[in-house]
């Protein structure tokens, strides 16, 4: 009788030809964050299953977590963090407490909910510095994962080199673990990437030179070209955000080598092209 194979037969260098991933969360590099937009529970469940190990954090997109039912959101919140997952609201719902001076009540109900991350960002709304750096540090002291995001969201805002290195020092300082680059969920006009989604690699060049620790930004980057570019410009490891769930275990594919995009990332020391 033939024996199904399972996952843990695959040989190592199937698994990962790129031999930069690992197969536990707690010692991987590149986190991929999640945009859930409004998925039921059916379908969380199912991503969570399938693409759970190969996820980092999920933010529940806008003021998105507001609109659940309670205990819908809780189960979707359990499910996350069973997983070891990062869950968190999105920003403009702490932007939207910020404008309507609810802060202390907006961070008393996430944690009561059980979100265990935060995201501060302003990209709506204008924030100064000493307000920032509190907000950061109060998530802090709550438990929170908390992740900065620089960066408006208005078509056609661009990125301040200048501005961006001053404000991910800041956020670092404040203990902020990642600084996202804004590009929205459409990916189109907005930071990094042009009208066609392309990526401005001027700008990019000039962050690079502004920005001492580069490895600790996420870049937000939901279409597939995207992904593919930053990728052949950091590796494997590279942060990505605002990655549909249904696109978790492809963008994994590509981080190891596994798609034709990236097929390079592979590597075999002698190659035998007659073996079976």
């Amino acid at each position: 009788m033939m024996r199904t194979a399972t996952v843990e037969e695959w040989h190592h260098l199937l698994q990962d030809p790129s031999g930069r991933r690992t197969a536990g969360r707690m010692n991987r590099n590149g986190q991929t964050m999640v945009i859930d937009k409004g998925i039921g529970p059916n379908l969380f469940s199912d991503f969570i299953q399938l693409a759970g190990p190969y996820a980092d954090i999920v933010k529940l997109a806008f003021g998105t977590s507001v609109l659940y039912a309670p205990e819908l959101l809780r189960h979707k919140l359990k499910l996350a963090t069973e997983q070891g997952l990062i869950i968190m609201p999105g920003g403009t719902l702490l932007e939207t407490a910020i404008q309507q001076q609810n802060v202390s009540s907006f961070m008393d109900t996430i944690c009561s909910l059980g979100f265990n991350g935060i995201e501060v960002s302003d990209g709506t709304i204008e924030l100064d510095r000493k307000r920032r750096t509190a907000l950061i540090k109060e998530g802090i002291k709550r438990g929170l994962y908390v992740v900065t995001e620089y960066g408006k969201k208005a078509a056609g805002s661009t990125i301040d080199p200048n501005e961006l290195a001053f404000t991910a020092e800041c956020d670092w300082e404040a203990g902020s673990m990642l600084v996202t680059v804004e590009a929205r969920e459409s990916g189109l006009d907005v930071g990094l990437f042009d009208e066609e989604g392309q990526c401005r690699e001027d700008t990019l060049e000039q962050v690079l030179s502004k920005v001492s620790d580069s490895s600790r930004l996420m870049w937000e980057a939901p279409l597939k070209q995207q992904q593919v570019y930053l990728l052949k410009q950091f590796g494997a490891n590279v942060h990505l955000g605002n990655i549909a769930p249904s696109d978790v275990l492809a963008l994994e594919a590509m981080r190891r080598g596994l798609r034709s995009d990236t097929f390079e990332f592979g590597h075999v020391s002698e190659p035998n092209y007659y073996m079976i």
